[in-house]
């Protein structure tokens, strides 16, 4: 590429012999130029022959012997305004694709053109361009990526659209018909530009029909490159430090991410993107904190395609970098949501109902898929139970042909939250069936002490209909099953009387605590308030001393006490009238 990057610049005879001789004699210089911090000791009239700006400067001064001159704005700066003295002192240099831009800028700000000389730096310059650096997609993208500290006046006079409309032809050619392997080693050659630039490329591939595939392909590679700590690794190992730390390369990725979502084409019958690269960008976008445009453009593209979407994918979107702690849910919620609420407008355009869509492979796929994942996170243990449930219900009851996926889920989550009580374990199981649960997965909650009883009992109640009317999905139950059935669910009743005679105890203990609390204040009052007899007491005590049977048998108003008195029953007498 060497040979094809850089030209020596061959001056005529007559102005190297007169840069020669201006050595040779050693002729004072008669103006200082300077350029940043460094200084030029020039001769006006070498200057004055090929600048017309400088020229103009010159005549121009109210100092008829001006001898000082700051021309620190000259695009290139100190390195480039040297080249271009050599040029005008005949003195040969290199141009390459690296500084042929900044050369011809600066020859424009200088106003070194060929209307002012014939052979100028800018003439010189603009057949570089021509016949070397805009031949090739390298070439172009080196040009393109050196006028990036050029503008304004790189844009001004045309090279940025030069570059980006040979560039994007350039691309579109490889993508159709590659002329090296790997095929995609175009991508690569356009990632190295900044953005805007990068922008303008797309925007001329998709005017010139490329393909979204096409598109999507150079995109992937130019953000795999720009952004490598948030898309590349996608294990999430190690970028924590990197991306975390520094408040304003934050706000530069922020601002990059937004620009490459925008550039996002539109999608077809076909997805052009990978899901995983799509949740890549979409954690990035949650993680850097874009705004809500951003976010949502990247949700709406995932829920189209939900039905491909693996486990996997969702868990990239729903854990920190690290893989520790979840992100806040409520990007998956609105992606499933999604996809179910165009499920239900496919359903009412077809004829159904807008309450339950129509079950499609689609959604029968996507249910599946939300089991699993509800398994996956069902660990972590600040997951709520209305997080938990939220995503559950999100997918519509007649799109699960059976609970087992979800109820296995349920038993990750109850496993790993054990310190939940009978109702908040109701209300994790409320968002299932147990009569949609399969015979094994019966089996299996039958002997599951850490579902709720009523649950046990639902599947229980089940199979013994199941039983009874010879339907069970195995046509003749054997007596180890029946047998294993009864044993079941003898110990769940067991389990249940010990839950009601603790409830009975702890009542019980209560209501002796009471008591004694009243006694004692009782016994209290007592003994400061000594009981007046009333006028009952009175009357009973009378009538008493009127019992006709006060000497009798049952009388024992005459017994003192501490007496001996003999307490057993008296023989019954019989008593006749003969």
């Amino acid at each position: 590429m060497a040979a094809h990057t850089k030209i020596t610049n061959r001056v005529s005879p007559a102005m190297e012999r007169t840069g020669q001789w201006v050595f040779s004699q050693d002729i004072p210089a008669d103006i200082l130029i300077q350029v940043g911090e460094a200084k030029f000791p020039l001769h006006k009239f070498l200057l004055v022959a090929k600048s017309n700006y400088i020229r103009r400067l010159i005549l121009e001064s109210k100092d008829p012997d001006m001898t000082r001159l700051d021309l620190s704005n000259i695009p290139g700066g100190a390195e480039i305004f040297e080249k271009a003295i050599k040029f005008c002192y005949g003195v040969n240099f290199e141009i390459t694709v690296h500084n042929v831009a900044a050369l011809r800028c600066a020859a424009e700000y200088l106003e070194m053109t060929d209307e002012y000389c014939d052979g100028n730096l800018a003439g010189r310059t603009d057949d570089f361009l021509v016949q070397v650096a805009l031949t090739s997609l390298s070439g172009a993208v080196v040009v393109l990526k050196s006028c990036e500290d050029l503008l304004p006046i790189a844009e001004e006079i045309n090279i940025v659209q030069r570059c980006v409309e040979l560039a994007a032809a350039k691309a579109c050619n490889e993508a159709n018909f590659p002329s090296r392997s790997p095929p995609n080693w175009w991508t690569e050659e356009l990632s190295i530009v900044h953005i805007t630039f990068f922008a303008k490329i797309i925007a001329s591939m998709k005017s010139r029909g490329a393909k979204p595939l096409t598109i999507a392909s150079a995109i992937i590679t130019y953000t795999e490159r720009a952004l490598p700590d948030l898309v590349r690794d996608r294990s999430g190992n190690s970028v924590t430090a990197s991306i975390s730390i520094d408040t304003t390369a934050r706000i530069h990725q922020r601002e990059l991410l937004n620009a490459i979502v925008s550039l996002l084409p539109v999608e077809t019958q076909r997805a052009s993107f990978p899901i995983n690269f799509l949740s890549c960008l979409l954690r990035a976008a949650i993680f850097l904190e874009n705004d809500d445009v951003c976010k949502k453009q990247l949700e709406k593209r995932i829920s189209a395609i939900l039905e491909h979407v693996t486990v996997d994918d969702l868990l990239v979107l729903s854990y920190t970098f690290d893989g520790e702690r979840l992100f806040d849910l409520e990007s998956v919620r609105r992606i499933i949501s999604g996809f179910v609420e165009k499920e239900k407008s496919v359903s009412v355009f077809n004829g159904g109902d807008f309450r339950e869509p129509s079950l499609t492979t689609a959604m029968l796929r996507v249910a599946k898929t939300v089991d699993a994942y509800l398994g996956e996170i069902a660990t972590i243990p600040e997951l709520s139970i209305s997080k938990f449930n939220g995503i559950a219900n999100l997918v519509p009851k007649n799109a699960r042909k059976v609970d087992d996926d979800l109820y296995r889920a349920i038993d990750i989550y109850l496993k790993a939250h054990p310190k939940l009580d009978e109702i908040e374990r109701e209300k994790v199981c409320s968002v299932m069936d147990p009569l949609k649960l399969s015979y094994e997965a019966r089996v299996h909650a039958s002997q599951n002490k850490r579902l709720p009883v009523q649950i046990v009992l639902h599947a229980l109640y089940f199979d013994q209909l199941q039983i009874r009317s010879d339907k069970n999905e195995r046509s003749t139950p054997t007596p180890d099953a029946i047998s294993m059935r009864s044993q079941v669910q003898a110990d769940v009743s067991l389990a249940k009387e010990n839950e009601a005679l603790r409830t009975e105890l702890l009542q019980m203990k209560a209501y002796i605590s009471d008591i004694q609390n009243k006694n004692q204040v009782g016994s209290t009052s007592a003994r400061i308030n000594p009981k007046k007899p009333t006028f009952f007491s009175s009357v009973s005590k009378k009538l008493g001393k009127l019992n006709p049977f006060k000497h009798g048998s049952k009388d024992t108003s005459h017994i003192e006490d501490g007496n001996d008195v003999d307490l057993t029953k008296p023989r019954r007498r019989r008593f006749s009238i003969s």
